[in-house]
C-alpha cells in the first residue's frame, strides 16, 4: 500500500479537459498552438492521496500518462461519476496495480454505470476467462453505491446528486472540498451538501451555453452561491484560455490545470 501522511493528503486533478482534450485534433486555435502548458488539458480524472492509500475519481483514457506524470505508483480504488467514454476508457491502466496488490480493485458506482462498465470491458468478466495469463485482464469488483456517504479507504466519501443534461450522475465531497464535472443544473436536494467548502471544482465547459454542461457565466453563479474559499473550474474546453480566462473572472474563482493539487 502507498500512504501519504496526513499532513500531506491532496486531490490532484490528473485531467482538466473536455471529451475531445485539448490540443483538439486537428484545431488550429490559438489554445490549441498555445505554448502554456496550462493550456494542455487530458480528459478528466481526479486522483485522492490519503493517509490509508490512493484512489481515483473517473478513468480517463490518459490514465496511464496521467499517473505516471503524478508518479502515482499504486491506485486501490475507483469512484465513478458516470459512464461516458471519456470517464471510464482508461479502466484497463489499473490492470499493473491489480498485480501489485494481488487482489481486485473495487469500483465504486451506480447500477446504470456498472452496466456500462460491464458492457464495454466484457473481456474482463468473462467466466472463464479464455487465458492463461493473469495479467491478461483488470482484476475489478464492483461496490455499489447511491447518494448515502460511504467510506473508501479509511476515507468518508459523500456522494451528491448532479444533472448531466438529462442523465443523473454523482459529484463527491470529500471533506471541505467538492469535485463536481460534467453538471448542467445541480438539484434542491444537492445544494446543502455544498454548504460550507472550502474548495469547489465544477464544469465551466466554455461561454456559450451548452445542454449538459454549465457554461462559464452559470459555473460563476453556482460558485457565487456556494461561497467556498476557492473555486476551480474543469472540464474546460479549447475555447478558454487559461491567463485570459483567468484575468477576467472574480476573486477566488479560477481554470483549473492538469496536475493542481488541493490539499484537504
Amino acid at each position: 500500500m502507498t500512504s501519504v501522511h496526513p499532513s500531506e493528503r491532496s486531490i490532484i486533478l490528473l485531467g482538466t479537459g473536455t471529451s475531445v482534450g485539448v490540443p483538439v485534433i486537428g484545431c488550429d486555435c490559438a489554445v490549441c498552438q498555445s505554448k502554456n502548458p496550462r493550456n494542455h488539458r487530458m480528459r478528466t480524472s481526479v486522483a485522492i492521496q490519503t493517509s490509508g492509500g490512493t484512489f481515483l475519481i473517473d478513468t480517463s483514457p490518459e490514465l496511464r500518462l496521467q499517473l505516471v506524470r503524478e508518479r502515482i505508483r499504486l491506485v486501490e480504488a475507483v469512484l465513478y461519476t458516470h459512464s461516458h467514454a471519456d470517464h471510464i476508457f482508461g479502466l484497463d491502466d489499473l490492470r499493473i496495480c491489480g498485480q501489485y496488490l494481488k487482489r481486485a480493485i473495487p469500483l465504486y458506482c451506480e447500477a446504470n454505470v456498472e452496466k456500462h462498465i460491464r458492457a464495454t470491458f466484457a473481456y474482463a468478466f468473462a467466466q472463464p476467462y479464455p487465458n492463461d495469463h493473469p495479467g491478461a485482464i483488470p482484476q475489478l469488483i464492483f461496490e455499489p453505491i447511491g447518494t448515502e456517504p460511504f467510506d473508501v479507504l479509511g476515507q468518508r466519501v459523500q456522494p451528491i446528486r448532479l444533472m448531466h443534461g438529462k442523465l443523473p450522475i454523482l459529484g463527491f465531497r470529500i471533506n471541505d472540498v467538492a469535485f463536481c464535472t460534467d453538471v448542467s443544473d445541480i438539484p434542491d436536494e444537492s445544494w446543502p451538501l455544498l454548504d460550507g467548502l472550502d474548495v469547489l471544482v465544477i464544469d465551466a465547459l466554455r461561454e456559450k451555453p451548452h445542454p449538459t454542461h454549465l457554461s462559464l457565466s452559470q459555473a460563476i453563479e453556482v460558485a457565487e452561491r456556494v461561497k467556498p474559499r476557492q473555486t476551480y473550474f474543469t472540464h474546460v474546453s479549447h475555447s478558454l484560455d487559461y491567463e485570459e480566462t483567468n484575468a477576467r473572472l472574480p476573486a477566488g474563482v479560477e481554470l483549473s490545470y492538469d496536475g493542481l493539487r488541493i490539499p484537504f
